[in-house]
């Protein structure tokens, strides 16, 4: 995601990567955020991530100050960030659905 807010759903399913450790468990996950009206704002499973340029990433917690990744589902199915292509991701069971119908298109 570029630096700029992109225009589009407030809500819809992407890739979540904490780069500094986990995000319930496992490194990343896929499943719904939503933004703020301005888009700099993204909020998962109760993070408040703010878009930015920060080492290794793209936003960082407001609270906590760690660093993430996030980004679209690809269709080919690689969301890793390049530095870390074998990291374990999963899927939130009320995204999958939607991260199949991403897939299949």
């Amino acid at each position: 995601m570029s630096a700029k807010p992109k225009r589009g759903p407030e809500r819809r399913v992407m890739y979540v990567e904490n780069k500094n450790g986990t995000i319930e468990g496992v490194g990343a996950r896929i499943g719904w955020v939503e933004f703020s009206k301005s888009g700099q704002t993204i909020y998962y499973r109760g993070l408040m991530l703010q878009k930015g340029v920060v080492p290794r990433g793209n936003c960082f917690d407001v609270v906590t100050g760690e660093t993430y990744w996030v980004s679209d589902v690809k269709k080919r199915g690689s969301n890793a960030h390049p530095d870390n292509p074998n990291l374990e991701v999963e899927v939130d069971p009320d995204a999958l659905d939607e991260y199949r119908r991403i897939r299949s298109r």
